[in-house]
């Protein structure tokens, strides 16, 4: 435990209670949850093993007030070389359970997209081929809207369960959070925006209205997109996918490209060179490292262009 947590044995203990004692991990490196293999150690990771146990990690840390930073797959973060100060709570393939009732996929946060496209295709349910490479859990896509391709997390959304966060109370205390269900339109669905992230909801279980089709045709339409990806990104690399929001009017790739970026570096970090609007690391890179090549890359559009560049990729941790 480092000196500066602000994670006490107590806490600890109840973490323990709520979500079992082998699911408590102190001064866990987060380099081993991100893809871009970086990020130095959380004071306290937490890996429960049921949505039960999610929500009464949640609930710990909520009536402490102790910082909580919740983690899926780890596919659009750069956590700090100095880690995170607080409770990580990981929903991975602990909570990865996917179920198919009728045209409906119903998963728990911490299912791979990919996954949760499989368990559809093995169905003969169509709508989630689009999406099936991005490696994001549930969770982490309906943050972000996850979208590839024209197709997006939002719009195969029929409706998901969150946590809601609890509120500071008047008289200085604070109040456990509660779950609730939300339909589609009540999630402000965007481009790489919702509700889920403007309000800090936690999702626990998502469920995906899709169509009726042939395995054969939705394995083809699958089998076209991963050729596409294969062809074009560097998924061979450790990176945080793609590095910045596209900005109207341009693809930031391009403007990266044009820039005479393509190959820069800082440290471990480099702009890939089959694809310059992602950022990859090439062996040992710092969560420094690239940031500091986002800011670069970010100075020279604006210079050249005149374009702001918004990162995608969202930094966590103690900076």
């Amino acid at each position: 435990m480092h000196e500066y947590s602000e994670v006490s044995d107590e806490i600890i203990c109840a973490l323990g209670a709520a979500a079992g004692e082998d699911a408590v991990l102190i001064a866990e490196p987060m380099s081993a949850h991100t893809t871009f293999k970086i990020g130095g150690p959380a004071d306290v990771v937490v890996e429960p093993s049921t949505i039960e146990g999610v929500v009464g990690a949640l609930n710990v840390c909520a009536i402490a007030g102790v910082p909580v930073t919740v983690v899926g797959n780890g596919s659009d973060l750069l956590v700090s070389d100095h880690g995170i100060r607080g409770v990580v709570v990981l929903l991975g393939k602990n909570c990865g359970n996917v179920r198919v009732e009728g045209t409906r996929v119903v998963a728990q946060a911490g299912a791979l997209l990919r996954d949760v496209a499989l368990a559809a295709a093995d169905a003969g349910l169509s709508g989630l081929e689009p999406l099936w490479g991005i490696p994001a859990s549930v969770g982490g896509a309906c943050h972000q809207n996850a979208g590839a391709y024209d197709g997006t997390t939002g719009e195969l959304i029929e409706s998901l369960t969150a946590y809601i966060p609890g509120r500071d109370l008047p008289d200085g205390s604070r109040e456990k959070g509660a779950v609730r269900t939300f339909t589609r339109d009540e999630l402000g669905f965007g481009y790489r925006k919702s509700r889920v992230a403007s309000e800090g909801l936690v999702v626990l279980e998502a469920t995906f209205a899709l169509i009726p089709d042939t395995e054969a045709s939705i394995r083809g339409r699958m089998d076209d997109y991963q050729r596409r990806r294969e062809e074009k990104q560097p998924l061979e690399m450790p990176s945080a996918g793609s590095t910045f929001k596209r900005p109207e009017g341009y693809f930031a790739g391009k403007l990266i490209m044009d820039a005479g970026l393509r190959g820069a570096r800082v440290g471990g970090a480099q702009v890939s060179e089959k694809h310059c609007g992602f950022v990859v690391n090439t062996g040992g890179a710092s969560a420094a490292d690239v940031s500091a090549l986002i800011e670069h890359i970010q100075d020279e559009v604006r210079a050249q262009f005149g374009v702001e560049l918004e990162p995608e990729v969202h930094r966590v941790g103690d900076w």
